[in-house]
């Protein structure tokens, strides 16, 4: 009797391969769905309208962004949020800013200020100062200050200064912390948190759990190609033997 993989029977005839591949198809079907349905649950995709973000998100991108409540959110986050105040419409901003914080631009150098210490933005687009029109604005308890990545081209706090809130939105405004890029292709990728509001009280937020959602779909596909994929190649081999 051949000791061969592909010869060994389960006792009804079923050959070990073909057992492994359809534990394979059956493994990656549980990764596959159930990485889609987790996704689902954490996730919601927006596409971002304007080119205020750029070039962190381009105008036309879409993102991943995580379901959270406003309290979660710490400096450097880019959330999504509704204000009644700054419009109907969703719009996606970066937070500089939280309840307590003294806000202002720019040093000599050209940097953000937070509470009097300057603030590294590598994520700006150009090479300017930090805003090109000097502002100031405290940040009400329970408030975030909110800048677009493109201060040339962006409708954010700084335009809301002379507001009851000075320019802020509650943090029950936000909807989401987006964790992720998703088109296009080429931009695809994991939002890195900016490591220049680290030191300052709070800290950064953690990334949501989208690296392993991702692997889980990916490994899924993977073992459900490769399991199925055994069936023709057994076959095909059976036949050159014989």
């Amino acid at each position: 009797m051949s000791s061969s993989t592909e010869h060994r029977t389960d006792g009804r005839g079923r050959t070990t391969g073909s057992v492994l591949s359809g534990l394979a198809v059956a493994v990656g079907c549980v990764l596959f769905l159930g990485g889609f349905v987790w996704g689902a649950l954490i996730y919601r995709p927006y596409t971002v309208p304007t080119d205020s973000m750029s070039p962190t998100i381009a105008a036309g991108a879409r993102v991943l962004a995580e379901r959270v409540d406003g309290s979660e959110i710490r400096r450097g986050d880019i959330v999504v949020f509704k204000d009644d105040v700054w419009g109907d419409l969703p719009m996606v901003k970066r937070v500089v800013g939280t309840g307590g914080d003294k806000v202002a631009c720019c040093t000599k150098q050209g940097r953000l200020t937070v509470n009097g210490k300057p603030v590294e933005e590598p994520y700006l687009q150009g090479s300017g100062p930090a805003s090109p029109v000097g502002f100031k604005a405290k940040v009400p308890a329970g408030q975030l200050f909110l800048l677009g990545d493109h201060r040339n081209d962006s409708l954010d706090s700084r335009v809301h200064l002379t507001d009851g809130d000075h320019g802020s939105v509650p943090r029950s405004a936000v909807n989401a912390r987006v964790d992720a890029r998703a088109w296009p292709l080429g931009s695809v990728g994991v939002m890195r948190r900016p490591t220049s509001f680290a030191a300052l009280p709070g800290g950064i937020s953690q990334p949501g759990p989208v690296r392993p959602i991702t692997l889980a779909v990916v490994a899924g596909a993977v073992l459900i190609l490769g399991g199925a994929a055994y069936g023709p190649l057994a076959r095909r081999g059976a036949r050159k033997r014989g």
